[in-house]
């Protein structure tokens, strides 16, 4: 391998590398990566049962919308 090869192939993945770490830096400082909810659920559903509840109740709701979406027929 020649050195130009080498130093091209250090600086492109340098780059990349710079730019993962941008993007890193980017998602954390806007929030990305924070769960607002997960504090409040957790006091929400303080037990077991509640929180088994909520899924089911979640996943009704999602089942409802599918359904909802599928029954769609254009206007005559």
């Amino acid at each position: 391998m020649s050195e130009s090869i080498i130093i091209l192939m250090l600086s492109v993945s340098t780059l990349l590398g710079a730019l993962g770490l941008i993007a890193l830096i980017w998602g954390v400082k806007t929030g990305q990566f924070d769960d607002q909810s997960k504090f409040i659920d957790g006091a929400r559903y303080d037990n077991q049962e509640d929180l088994e509840d909520a899924i089911k109740m979640s996943e009704k709701q999602r089942r409802a919308e599918k359904k909802s979406k599928s029954n769609y027929m254009p206007p005559d």
